[in-house]
Order: C-alpha cells, then structure tokens, then sequence
C-alpha cells in the first residue's frame, strides 16, 4: 500500500485539477449558450452595467492616470542612459493601449467586480434565494450570471479605453511638467506612433477580461459554501481566479494578435 500511495495522490490530484477546469469551463459554455435564447432580464442587465462600468470608471481612472505618469518617468530614466529620452511618448502610448490599459483595468474590476458579484450571488445561495428562483421556474444561470456576464463584456472595452485616454494624458501631463517635452509635440508623437490594432487589440483584451472576472464571480458565487465562511471563501477565490485568468488570457491574446 505504501508504495501505491504516491501514485493515489498523483491521481487524486490530477483529477482535481481536471475537476477545477471542466467545471468552470463546462459553466462558461452554458453561460454563452443562454446570451441569445429568451426570457431577458434587462432590469438584471441595466443594474449590472452601472455596477460594473460606472462605479468602477473612479479606481480605473486612477490607476491608468498614476501608472501613466510612472510609466513616463521610468521610461525617461531608462531612455536616459542611451540618449534615447524622445522615445516617452511613443512608449507610453504603446504601452498603455496595448498591455497596462487592459491588464490593470481587468485588474481593478477584478478586485471591485468578482468581489461583489461572488459575495451577492454567495449570499443568494445561503439565504435560499437560489432555490427559490429554481421553485419560480427561473434559471439562475439566466438570470444571475448573463446578465453580469454579458455587462461586464460590453463595458470594461469602455473602461479599458477611457483608461488608455487617461494613462496617456498622465504620460503627457508628466512629460511636459516635469520632462521638459513641448506639449504639441508630445501630443503629435503620440499620434502618429499608434495603429489601429494597438488600440483595438487592448478593446478586444478588455472585452475577454470583463467575460472571465463576471463569469468567475458568478461561478464562485454559486459554488460557495455555506455559511459566511463559505461567503468569503468563494470571494477570495473569485478574485484569485480572475486575476490568474486575465494573466494567463492576457499572454494568449498577446501571443495571438503580436506575433506572426
């Protein structure tokens, strides 16, 4: 027996493994599958577009307007050592719109986001809320995870945008207070560096990141145990969940839209 010890844990382990993936992507899918069949719940939708987008476009705005402003005075300093000062513009651009733009606004919503939307949809399911839409011949997944789903998609490309113009005025503002940079001229290098995929591959990451912190929130939520033990358990582990999954996604997406 203790010999086949080893080969039991691997076992156990890789089946658990396997459980944690097929389950949430098993739960994806009938997320997806419902979007486009009826009922639809847009007192459900609405609430949850001003719960994802609105009340995070403050954290977002922030983050981008503070890593804007860093991102051009490291950038500085490290051009600095090659006589390469005039490239801050560029480099700030580039990289807000095509990596920090998505990735620490998905970030931002994953903390705000998966949070509330696990600890909401955790309670639901202590308190018997869930049973109860189940005995009103309401599917749940309807009705608690699309439209949370589907919000989160359609608004974190807005906030990712709106944090792309903000991470870049905070480049600017850095650049020409503190740089030295004549303001045209740091506004005319920006322009002219950036491509339309460098934009809409950052949209595109966005919309891929709000559908993974929603769907990790809700699946979290539903699977939480009981108790408020289980509550924050499932909270932690949604936000856990979402942030490895946006670096993971993050790397894929990059690899697929850069590199031929």
């Amino acid at each position: 027996m203790s010999l086949l010890a080893p080969v039991a844990w691997a076992g156990r382990a890789a089946l658990h493994l396997l459980a944690g993936i097929g389950r949430p992507t098993i739960f994806a899918l009938q997320v997806i599958s419902h979007i486009l069949r009826p009922p639809f719940y847009p007192r459900e939708f609405a609430h949850a577009l001003f719960q994802v987008g609105w009340f995070s476009l403050p954290v977002v705005g922030l983050t981008a307007l503070f890593t804007g402003g860093a991102l051009a005075l490291q950038i500085y300093s490290g051009g600095a050592r090659f006589n390469a000062e005039v490239v801050v513009p560029a480099i700030v651009a580039i990289g807000m719109v095509r990596e920090l733009g998505p990735v620490l606004g998905g970030l931002m919503v994953a903390a705000r986001v998966a949070s509330s939307i696990a600890a909401e949809v955790g309670t639901m399911k202590v308190t018997e809320q869930i049973d109860a839409l189940v005995t009103l011949s309401t599917d749940p997944i309807k009705y608690l995870a699309v439209p949370r789903v589907l919000a989160a998609t359609l608004t974190v490309p807005v906030l990712v945008a709106v944090g792309d113009i903000i991470g870049i005025a905070g480049g600017w503002v850095v650049g020409v207070q503190r740089l030295g940079f004549n303001a045209t001229t740091y506004l005319v290098n920006t322009v002219d560096i950036l491509e339309f995929w460098d934009v809409g591959s950052g949209l595109v990451k966005g919309a891929v990141f709000g559908f993974l912190v929603a769907l990790m929130g809700v699946y979290h939520g539903m699977n939480s145990g009981r108790g408020a033990q289980g509550v924050g358990r499932a909270t932690k582990t949604a936000v856990v969940a979402a942030s490895v999954l946006i670096f993971a996604a993050n790397y894929v997406l990059t690899e697929l839209f850069f590199t031929s």
